[in-house]
């Protein structure tokens, strides 16, 4: 790929000046009206100070402002840097020390989280009504400002910088090329299916790729994008029938929380086309619930990560009906278009199909590596591979499936026990609303499967009653050792994932909710 991401709104407006750009609230922005503002918050940057190359830090909800943001600042020849809004304090500092932007962009929702200050800054921007003491209105910058020529970034230069969540220690941030981006655009329009006639709701956080995938993607076939501040059931419904909304992009937990809305059936979706899931399989309740309201939706499972710009799979087309995809509505499809994978062992060798080992990939949308971290770069970029830490298998057609994080595995007596499999059995238990499985010390078998339940609704569980049922399902060993009950939902990543490091740092402290515990077959 050669080319730089501005050509997609250029393309925009090209095609469709007049139409609808953005939809946000009760406004909405012509793609003219936002090419205008682009060019000219473009040139409020430059005039501010920011260098060719210079990193911009946003820090706010979702919102039309956040859409032309990731246009101006290329335009105006900076990088991007996303950051996480379910930050603490102490980690976005940790990202704006590491980051070193020249401007910080912040709305007032987000102010909070700079409560640890900031570092020397060329200038900090505010998204809303009334600027703090110190920061300048975007609002008021684009009125002003004169429209700049397009700095044309491109290629290899960097787009961005996009912070993982920093499950395995300091976030890490993850370098974005325009070629990463635009391959995966490409990537997107194809495998997703958009057009000018698309319009996408951005439900899930901006910030994260998993939805920024379709910034770019829309942008570039001219559709619509729709957005609500952040993920809530009852918004998100309410968004989809009003906006007749054709696509959306969601983890399997908020796609729960939807169709477990009480008033999820009263909502007029039938605008919707497809619903893109991934993070983790779908649970088999959640997605009889999700085919019952929305029985014309397809349901695409893909696969991703930060250092992917996201997309690595996708499952085909043919096989987005549940009703015909059967099992394989569990596998996340095939490797993207323009990308190479394969399932290897320890040290780096491919292995038959049908054994699970960890997923590799290599392509035009791999990352340029890790900001300021060349160690980890080198880890996980090795002769030209990127190493996912993914555990998946490949069957004969080339389906993959993911099996579980390799961290995230539990070696029980030497067996080795994968925790989605543990928690798609406890999920089919009627009345389980949420689940999470994780490994815990044992003194006899190293690690034991710990489960973490949330009831649905007013449902009374009783652990015993789950473990006699996961026998049915799955192997002895693979049974939970303790079931833990608990009231309040599970902590979630900024993507929208079940967060298990915080689940795991929470039984290392004390156990605040009732653990029921037996002996557990090893057969």
């Amino acid at each position: 790929m050669h080319g730089y991401l501005t050509q997609g709104l250029r393309r925009a407006v090209q095609i469709s000046r007049g139409g609808e750009g953005t939809i946000y609230g009760e406004r909405t922005r012509s793609w003219g009206n936002i090419f205008e503002r682009v060019m000219r918050f473009a040139g409020a940057l430059r005039a501010a100070g920011l260098s060719a190359g210079g990193r911009v830090a946003i820090l706010a909800l979702n919102s039309d402002d956040y859409l032309e943001l990731h246009y101006a600042v290329p335009w105006a020849g900076g990088a991007l840097v996303p950051i996480n809004t379910r930050l603490a304090a102490a980690e976005v500092r940790y990202i704006l020390d590491d980051a070193t932007p020249e401007v910080l962009i912040c709305d007032d929702a987000c102010l909070p989280m700079l409560a640890q200050g900031v570092p020397a800054l060329t200038a900090k921007i505010h998204l809303g009504a009334t600027p703090p003491a110190g920061w300048q209105s975007y609002e008021a910058l684009i009125a002003k400002a004169t429209p700049a020529q397009d700095e044309e970034r491109r290629d290899d230069d960097l787009a961005g910088i996009f912070y993982t969540s920093g499950s395995t220690g300091k976030a890490k941030g993850v370098m974005l090329s325009h070629d990463n981006l635009i391959s995966n655009a490409m990537n997107a329009i194809a495998l997703v299916g958009y057009d000018r006639t698309s319009r996408y709701l951005h439900a899930a956080p901006m910030f994260h790729l998993a939805d920024g995938m379709a910034t770019f993607a829309m942008t570039m076939v001219g559709g619509t994008h729709v957005m609500i501040p952040k993920f809530d059931a009852q918004a998100c419904l309410s968004a989809l029938a009003r906006h007749r909304v054709t696509n959306v992009t969601l983890v399997p937990a908020m796609i729960a929380m939807m169709v477990n809305h009480p008033d999820a059936a009263k909502f007029d979706l039938t605008a919707l086309r497809q619903i893109q899931f991934g993070a983790s399989p779908m649970q088999d309740a959640t997605l009889r619930r999700a085919v019952e309201l929305w029985p014309d939706a397809l349901f695409l499972h893909g696969w991703g990560m930060t250092e992917l710009a996201p997309i690595g799979s996708a499952l085909p087309f043919d096989l987005r009906v549940p009703a015909i995809a059967g099992a394989r509505m569990r596998s996340c499809g095939h490797g993207i278009l323009n990308c190479e994978v394969k399932i290897v062992d320890g040290e780096g060798r491919e292995l038959p199909r049908g054994s699970v080992g960890e997923l590799v990939i290599r392509g035009p949308n791999v990352m340029m590596g890790y900001w300021n971290k060349p160690a980890e770069t080198a880890a996980a970029l090795r002769d030209g591979w990127l190493h996912t830490g993914d555990a998946a298998e490949m069957d004969d057609d080339g389906f993959i499936t993911i099996v579980d994080r390799l961290k995230d595995m539990i070696i029980s007596g030497g067996e080795n026990i994968y925790s989605t499999e543990v928690e798609n059995a406890i999920a089919a238990f009627p009345g389980v609303g949420e689940v999470a499985v994780i490994g815990i010390p044992d003194e006899r078998w190293g690690e034991a499967v710990h489960a973490i339940v949330v009831a649905h609704a007013n449902a009374k569980l009783d652990p015993e009653a789950i473990r006699t049922h996961c026998r049915t399902l799955i192997a002895g060993y693979k049974v939970p050792r303790s079931i833990e009950i608990r009231t309040t939902p599970l902590p979630l990543s900024g993507s929208g994932k079940v967060h298990k490091p915080t689940l795991r740092d929470e039984h290392s402290l004390a156990r605040t909710q009732p653990v029921h515990q037996a002996p557990t077959p090893r057969g």
